[in-house]
């Protein structure tokens, strides 16, 4: 699934292909037809993301609501290129020679203004947006007993955060994915949060999530670079059964929250609250 940086830098290309553009919108698979013609030949006022929701505004107060799931995913590609497979394709935006594609979606609605609000009220705050407010995050942090490694992946308290970044971001600081969420100190959640303001950011600007540090790059260390669907070079995602990069143990797996989880039992041994980083 997308993780949050994938939702802003798709945010970003709407609005630097059509925002302030009247735009034709279609649906040759037929799903969102009905939609399609409503907001077809109207202005695209902009979009905007939120954690992995991606949101759309159309003029007269209409907005689609995308969310992609496991499988959704959304190109930019020239309206004069061959249209393969339109039964796939749920929504077509176009204009000044532009389209982009959306097909495969958990979900693509068509809202209201209340029901935008909705949408951005149920999620947490998002360390990719200027607006965000951690004092959320943490508030449901300190008062839960759910594993530190399960909060990290609910998008109502981290918004935008996936798998990727919650492996990652707890082996980063030395933390018990296990460790109840509620034990966690305050200095060691602002240091969490600011880091993953870091790393997202990176991501968004580099499409690539990359997390080792200089000592532990292909260059430094003197290893094959990580190949990946994925990209980037990580601790421990999808790294199961390989030495650990800064002390050589195994790294350990297991499914946390529905999803697999990666840690280093060494850095990250049972109990760990862990330790605060210098960014």
């Amino acid at each position: 699934m997308p993780e949050g940086h994938v939702i802003h830098r798709l945010s970003a290309g709407l609005n630097s292909r059509f925002e302030g553009k009247a735009v034709q919108v279609a649906s040759p698979q037929g799903r969102f037809a009905a939609a399609a013609d409503l907001l077809n030949a109207t202005e695209l006022v902009g979009a905007e993301a939120v954690g992995k929701h991606l949101l759309i505004d159309f003029e007269g107060g209409r907005t689609v609501w995308i969310h992609l799931g496991l499988i959704g995913k959304l190109w930019f590609v020239p309206v004069e290129s061959v249209l393969p497979n339109p039964q796939t394709l749920r929504l077509r935006v176009a204009a000044n020679g532009c389209a982009a594609d959306l097909r495969g979606p958990q979900w693509c609605r068509l809202i209201d203004p209340a029901e935008r609000s909705g949408v951005i009220a149920s999620s947490g705050p998002d360390p990719l947006r200027a607006d965000a407010d951690p004092q959320r995050a943490w508030r449901k942090v300190h008062a839960s007993a759910r594993p530190i490694g399960v909060l990290l992946m609910d998008q109502r308290v981290f918004a935008g955060v996936g798998n990727i970044f919650r492996a990652e971001v707890l082996f980063r600081h030395g933390i018990d994915p296990q460790l109840p969420a509620k034990v966690l100190p305050r200095s060691i959640f602002d240091s969490i949060w600011a880091d993953l303001v870091g790393l997202m950011n990176y991501a968004m600007a580099a499409g690539r999530i990359d997390t080792v540090g200089e000592q532990h790059t292909p260059e430094a260390m003197g290893r094959p670079p990580r190949v990946d669907a994925h990209g980037g070079e990580v601790y421990v995602y999808r790294r199961l059964g390989e030495p650990c990069l800064v002390c050589g143990t195994p790294v350990l797996g297991a499914a946390l929250a529905g999803r697999n989880l990666y840690w280093c039992p060494a850095c990250q041994p049972a109990g760990s609250s862990g330790h605060v980083m210098e960014l």
